[in-house]
């Protein structure tokens, strides 16, 4: 299975000048040796350029547009999102933002060349969000002569709603040098892209704190820079010997050394230096006195909730524990006699309960509920609102208005009403939902969660001798591992990486990388994936992919990707949100002059006003129920946490997904193409006859045509190649339709011109002669004459639905070859039970029109479309879209790829060539084609609950707004004191997320129910 570029491809920026600001910290300067800490060492010359470089006449060719992602925490609802985005986009030279509020992310992509440093760090420090860098496992250095775009990912601490994320993006993306940012509220991380040679992570971690959140770098995508922990190096006598050792390793371009911290950040060419000979000379040269230390990658950049989980959870006790006496005094002690008298004694102008409530509520009002200020106080500064504006509005309001009561009371000796219990309580409720909210955020998180528990931490290095057998191993950090590298695998251990098996045989299971259930046999020339679990045999494997280029790690970003990317629908919520706090604080207005006019003209009766109070304050209590029962972050929350939950399902069932939209679009397909060799098929097909025309030996005709195929990837050729293999060393044909692992490929003749014509076939020279293997449009343009019988002889062979391979040497048909791929088990229940729902089947091959029409009557497709070449099934896709239609592709090869890119949803074959995976929107893992079903059943099921999610959202604050505002009471006398309606605001956003996590209950369809599925 080759998963070696799942996630979306970026277009690379030329980088040809350089940079280097003067201020910089990343440069050491002699004046500040005395103060800091920290040994550094450069091998890059440093330079200054004029500030006329960044006049757009002097900008370097290439450097254009860029992007960064950020962790930002603090984010509560839409707003905030919201606010974030629209700080960022105000400012000349972003050209785009997005902002993830459940994964507490930002993508901001901007030109580095129009925004200044300075505007972007004014812009972070008004926003009020902490951020953090998300960095790679292992960073790719970009020199100083080296001028791209890194990606940074940091965890940001205290991201609570949209509005948090929209003000880290904005502040991050005003930063000269940053090119784009995401953040997710959910993982409270955010995705930077920058250039490192205008702003580094410091400055970035800095700006994020600057706009009220803590933040990290925990992974860059620089390949060649990796932080490690050096244990031993306590001193700075310590650190200058490690530095010694550095300064001699060839490929070490530039290192940091932090004693106090006992860790080492590198910069180095792994071209010419791995990080396992940097490791081992570290170890080595130190004489037994450091052991080298590496963090777990993906541990590193794994959503972590336990921080603010924690965090939550302290303020709410701290509440708790205010409120519960305040509660006490207000509501039980006056029924007690005892505690009655007590709390009646006058201590100098107030009561002894308005004293004990007024100190008890005060260090809740405004300590543990200063976060609420803060974010309060930066949305309304960056001209948006959030709910911290409705809960500090409610909140105060009840505060000062007791305070004044008190006041007033001592100086007139008029005893009002205070309402100091309805602070503390409303501020209790509403740390209480946050709580629960954060908790319940997690658990949407959990996919990501169980694929970073695979990554494996140990490997076993094979030293072997001339014939290739072992002569010593050693246990090494998996991260260790290089490409190539011989690795053993013991029983019960996982696979450290993605490999090649060398030696022995074993059962594998991979339910957790491709959702197959059973255990795969492994043999030799079989392909392990790193982090699956050996069962049963020992194996020797050779390393393949290792790093971020390995299986789990694509598919860790893959689905980290798709969860932080926006589906079209939460443009609604983002809409609604936007004027949701402003049209709240207006009814809450109107309700209190609705209720204090009608009052003062005695359009209700006195009696209905409590007593100790007036029309004012009964007025107000209305008034702060309305402001604090309306909640944005339901709305906010609706579609991120179902999308989240959505992509990790399909993920844990090997249906990788790349973004929100593709899955927002899945769900109203309504034809589905698909190819035919390889994903109709086995895509393995065996050769069933063969037939030479001309006087040449079948051993010297066959030994042509696999030395002219064993260049193609295509799965004909392959067939063509172990066939000949078979008939040529064994004397026999293949009688299944298993490709060989191994072969002798000594007999092959030698090669040159060799060139692949997609849909065509493959030309090259064999032994000074051209060749020519393909179909018959391949000898058409060739000028190669198809003879009468030879015409005949292929007829016969695609009626019976084979493929017949043409053979040409020097212009002349000298033979044709019967492939015969069989048709997968499950795909006419496939195509029966798509027609079912409503999709129509299409099938798109460059086989020709006999052999099509024979293989889709097999499956049951009735439409079909033969003889195409790659651009051709582009064209094919973009005409059945033209009435509106969605159109689904399904293929796994090259020539699939642009018809991947151009269909709706394209769903590449998970065993099928990168290309096509890179050009998908979905990767079917399992390369089973009931998939496909469980792909389209999955989009509809989770925009079913989005929708059940607004309607919830939606119908909740229509209904809870109102009753609020007292529409009910003259009626029924029902009215909501403003600590219910907190509580009732607390819980509205926990249902949500409880609602989009019952979809971690989806059992895909069963093969033998595909047909009793309905398209709603």
């Amino acid at each position: 299975m080759q998963l070696m570029r799942l996630g979306s491809s970026r277009q690379a920026t030329a980088r040809s000048m350089t940079s280097v600001v003067e201020d910089d910290p990343r440069f050491f300067n002699e004046a500040d040796a005395e103060e800091t800490p920290l040994l550094t060492s450069t091998t890059e010359t440093e330079l200054q350029v004029n500030d006329d470089l960044k006049n757009d006449q002097w900008r370097p060719e290439g450097m254009g547009t860029q992007e960064m992602v950020v962790r930002v925490l603090g984010m509560t609802c839409a707003a905030c999102a919201n606010s974030v985005e629209k700080a960022l986009l105000n400012l000349d030279g972003v050209r785009a933002a997005s902002v993830a509020l459940l994964q507490n992310r930002a993508v901001v992509l901007y030109d580095p060349w129009k925004v200044k440093e300075e505007s972007i760090k004014e812009a972070l420090e008004d926003a009020g969000f902490d951020a953090e860098i998300v960095p790679k496992k292992i960073n790719k250095i970009s020199s100083t002569l080296d001028m791209g775009s890194v990606k940074g990912q940091f965890r940001i601490i205290g991201l609570s709603c949209a509005a948090c994320v929209s003000s880290v993006e904005g502040a991050l993306k005003r930063l000269c040098g940053v090119t784009s940012v995401v953040v997710s509220l959910a993982t409270s991380m955010g995705e930077v892209h920058y250039d490192p040679n205008v702003v580094d992570k410091r400055k970035i971690i800095a700006v994020i704190g600057d706009a009220g959140f803590d933040a990290d770098l925990i992974e860059s995508s620089e390949r060649d820079r990796v932080t490690i922990t050096v244990e031993g190096m306590y001193t700075e006598e310590e650190g200058r010997v490690v530095e010694g050792i550095l300064q001699q390793l060839e490929g070490v371009k530039d290192f940091v050394i932090d004693t106090l911290l006992e860790r080492v950040e590198i910069t180095f060419d792994p071209e010419v230096s791995g990080l396992r000979s940097i490791v081992d000379t570290i170890e080595g040269k130190g004489g037994g006195r450091y052991k080298v230390a590496l963090l777990n990658p993906f541990a590193q950049c794994s959503p972590d909730h336990n921080v603010e989980t924690t965090h939550m959870l302290r303020l709410f006790n701290s509440s708790l524990i205010f409120s519960i006496p305040v509660f006490l005094l207000g509501v039980v002690c006056p029924h007690i006699p005892v505690f009655y008298h007590l709390l009646a004694l006058r201590c100098g102008p107030f009561l002894m309960a308005d004293w004990l409530k007024w100190a008890l509520v005060t260090p809740v009002q405004f300590v543990i509920g200063k976060r609420f200020y803060i974010g309060a106080y930066h949305s309304l500064k960056n001209m948006t609102a959030n709910m911290d504006v409705l809960v500090i509005l409610g909140t105060t309001s009840a505060y000062v208005y007791s305070v004044f009561a008190l006041l007033y009371g001592a100086i007139t000796g008029f005893q009002a009403n205070t309402y100091f219990e309805t602070t503390a309580m409303l501020f209790t409720f509403v740390l209480l939902g946050k709580y629960l909210e954060v908790v319940a955020k997690g658990k949407t998180s959990e996919a990501i969660g169980k694929l970073l528990e695979l990554a494996p931490t140990a490997a076993v290095l094979l030293s072997l001798d001339s014939d290739g057998k072992p002569i010593k191993e050693r246990e090494i950090h998996a991260q260790l591992v290089e490409r190539g590298d011989i690795l053993k695998v013991a029983p019960g251990s996982k696979v450290p990486a993605d490999g090649l098996v060398l030696w022995g045989s074993s059962h594998v299971n991979e339910s957790m990388i491709t959702g197959e259930a059973l255990p795969v046999s492994k043999e030799t020339g079989d392909s392990v994936i790193g982090g699956t679990l050996n069962l049963n045999g020992l194996l020797h494997i050779q390393a393949t992919h290792v790093g971020s280029e390995a299986a789990l790690s694509q598919i860790v970003h893959l689905v980290e990707t798709a969860q932080m990317t926006k589906a079209p629908i939460q443009k609604f919520a983002d809409y609604v949100s936007s004027i949701f706090v402003p049209v709240v604080v207006s009814l809450a207005f109107f309700t209190w002059l609705g209720w204090y006019m009608a009052g003062k003209f005695s359009i209700y009766p006195a009696s209905w006003l409590p007593a100790g109070t007036n029309v004012f304050v009964f007025s107000l209590m209305f008034a702060i129920s309305v402001l604090v029962i309306a909640c944005p972050c339901a709305l906010g929350l609706a579609t991120p946490t179902a999308v989240m939950v959505g992509t990790g399902v399909g993920a844990s069932h090997g249906i990788l997904i790349k973004s929100g939209e593709a899955l927002e679009r899945a769900q109203s397909i309504r034809y589905v193409v698909f190819d035919k060799t390889g994903t109709l098929t086995k895509g393995r097909p065996c050769v069933t006859s063969t037939k030479v025309f001309s006087n040449m030996l079948n051993d010297e005709f066959l030994k042509v045509v696999a030395s002219a195929e064993i260049g193609s990837e295509h799965p004909l050729a392959k067939a063509i190649v172990d066939y000949a293999h078979q008939f040529l060393i064994y004397g026999e044909s293949l009688t299944s339709s298993v490709m060989l692992k191994t072969k002798d490929t000594s007999w092959l003749k030698k090669i040159s011109m060799f060139e692949v014509l997609p849909g065509q076939g493959v030309c090259c020279t064999v032994d000074g002669k051209s060749v020519q293997v393909g179909n018959r449009k391949l000898m058409k343009e060739k000028g190669v004459e198809i003879p009468h019988f030879a015409e005949v002889h292929l007829i016969d062979v695609e009626e019976r639905a084979m493929t017949g391979v043409l053979v040409a040497i020097d212009n002349c048909l000298v033979g044709v070859i019967g492939v015969a791929d069989p048709l997968k088990k499950e795909a006419a229940s496939v195509v029966k039970a798509l027609k079912q729902m409503g999709i129509q089947s299409v099938m798109v091959t460059g086989d020709n029109w006999r052999t099509a029409r024979a293989v889709a009557k097999e499956a049951g497709i009735e439409k079909v479309m033969a003889e195409v070449l790659p651009a051709g099934k582009a064209a094919a896709v973009q005409a059945l879209q033209k009435d509106g239609a969605v159109v689904g592709m399904v293929g796994d090869g090259i020539n699939d790829s642009p018809a991947l890119a151009a269909a709706d949803v394209g769903m590449a074959i998970g065993a099928g060539t990168d290309i096509a995976i890179e050009a998908a929107d979905y990767v079917l893992m399992r390369n089973d084609l009931e998939d496909v079903i469980t792909a389209i059943d999955l989009s509809q099921k989770t925009f079913n609950r989005i929708r059940w999610n607004y309607v919830f959202a939606m119908g909740y604050n229509i209904v809870a707004v109102p009753v609020a505002a007292g529409v009910l009471y003259p009626f029924l006398g029902i009215r909501l004191p403003p600590w219910v309606a907190g509580a009732a605001m607390a819980f509205s956003s926990v249902s949500v997320v409880c609602s989009s996590l019952l979809l971690r209950k989806y059992n895909k369809p069963q093969y033998t129910n595909l047909l009793e599925i309905r398209i709603h």
